[in-house]
């Protein structure tokens, strides 16, 4: 393994932990907007029918992904600006 790679794996831990966190803030403010409710069902809420759950999970998956890819991204494009390698 490189120096750049072993210096990037701190960095890509880090970003991953932040874009996490965006992703749920993102979650929370999506789901307001879909359904206008406060909370997004858990898959064992029992009050809450298949359709709402399922949608709920999708939404979720979609921005996660979304998220975690830009991030992850950005991390690297901005490790080639710094290092002139690109981190595998």
């Amino acid at each position: 393994m490189t120096a750049p790679k072993i210096a990037y794996k701190p960095v890509g831990l880090a970003l991953g932990a932040l874009s996490g966190m965006v992703a749920g803030a993102a979650f929370k403010r999506a789901w307001k907007f879909v359904e206008g409710q406060g909370d997004a069902p858990d898959a064992t809420d029992e009050d809450r029918p298949w359709s709402q759950i399922l949608l709920a999970a999708a939404i979720q998956g979609a921005i996660f992904a979304v998220v975690k890819a830009s991030v992850e991204r950005s991390g690297a494009v901005a490790v080639r600006r710094l290092t002139g390698t690109w981190p595998d």
